[in-house]
């Protein structure tokens, strides 16, 4: 296609008439949903100029949902991966005009997780959040269900019984599932060493719940030390990983619960520690694929956040509509592995 695309390009693209290019572009007749959409596509895909004026011509009309997201700690890829992948699902899901509103809490303090939920919901019609569970954010998510605002729990569950939902992994699983790799892939039964990052994420609970639980009825001879706490954090996590390392030379294993993972891999890099121990981590980023690659990490057990976010913006838009469920439910997922083979 030489030149700059014009109506009749769109036209031949979309395999429809430029009569019916042109009653998208100008709104002067109602078209099909189906065809203007088809329009839409092939006008994204030749780069025609006018793209977003049919954009907007789609969504004239169409319901109008305003979603909101509270997510934790901005600087972690895992986080900014989440709030972009909410944005591509929420404005391209088709027959509704979806307007997503995504903040970061600016701290763990419960007081700035409140205040960020609060201005969150001031402005939306339904709020998803990842994080602790903690009486206060209890409190203000009951708050908001008075008011008719519907909160979704993310990845850790909280207010339990109050909330609209939960959206997430079955946490449980997860860690029974680190622990199945361990028992199998450590080169002797020995010590293995977990991280959480506090004790009110109820997920990271259950992952520790679900390996403890696992290796004690199935591989009694491995033994799991004290929980660590790393508040999700690569210092603490770097620091407390390689005392670990040095003060139990029959470590064999390790498992980090949460975030944080970047201070082990590092950790375990410093040390020498590449196909000594077992590894597990959550997530797949620029640093855990790295880690599968150098074996310095055995496996990551991951969020499918595209699913994820498809079902979940599903989830609000039908509570909008049709008003919040009897019974508080939950949605889980089948959770994504990752080896050093099949990344």
């Amino acid at each position: 296609m030489a030149g700059r695309p014009t109506i009749a390009d769109v036209a031949s693209e979309a395999q429809v008439s430029v009569a019916t290019v042109d009653r998208v572009l100008n709104g002067r007749h109602r078209v099909r949903e189906e065809t203007a959409r088809r329009v839409y596509d092939a006008a994204e895909r030749i780069g025609y100029h006018a793209t977003s004026l049919i954009r907007q011509r789609l969504q004239q009309n169409l319901p109008q949902y305003r979603l909101g997201f509270v997510l934790q700690r901005p600087r972690q890829f895992f986080y900014q991966d989440f709030a972009r992948t909410i944005e591509q699902v929420v404005t391209s899901k088709p027959g509704v005009r979806g307007m997503p509103t995504i903040e970061f809490m600016p701290s763990q303090s419960p007081e700035d997780i409140v205040a960020t939920l609060r201005r969150v919901a001031s402005n939306t019609q339904a709020v998803a959040m990842a994080g602790p569970d903690h009486p206060a954010v209890s409190e203000a998510v009951l708050e908001l269900k008075q008011a008719g605002i519907p909160v979704f729990s993310l990845l850790s569950d909280f207010a339990s019984g109050i909330r609209e939902g939960y959206v997430g992994l079955d946490n449980r699983k997860v860690g029974r599932t680190a622990a199945w790799i361990i028992s199998r892939a450590a080169l002797r039964p020995g010590k293995v060493g977990v991280f959480v990052g506090s004790s009110r994420f109820h997920g990271h609970e259950l992952r520790e719940i679900g390996l403890r639980a696992y290796l004690r009825d199935h591989s009694p001879e491995f033994q799991v030390l004290d929980t660590q706490i790393n508040l999700e954090t690569r210092q603490i996590t770097h620091e407390a990983t390689v005392d670990l390392i040095r003060r139990h030379p029959d470590l064999v294993a390790l498992y980090v619960a949460g975030g944080g993972m970047e201070g082990a891999i590092s950790a375990l890099r410093e040390e020498g520690m590449a196909r000594k121990l077992v590894a597990v981590c959550n997530e797949i980023t620029p640093e855990s694929r790295a880690g599968l690659a150098d074996e310095i990490i055995t496996m990551v057990i991951a969020t499918p956040l595209a699913k994820l976010c498809e079902t979940l913006v599903d989830l609000m838009i039908r509570t909008i509509e049709i008003g919040s469920a009897e019974t508080p439910g939950q949605t889980f997922l089948p959770f994504d592995i990752y080896l050093s083979e099949n990344i």
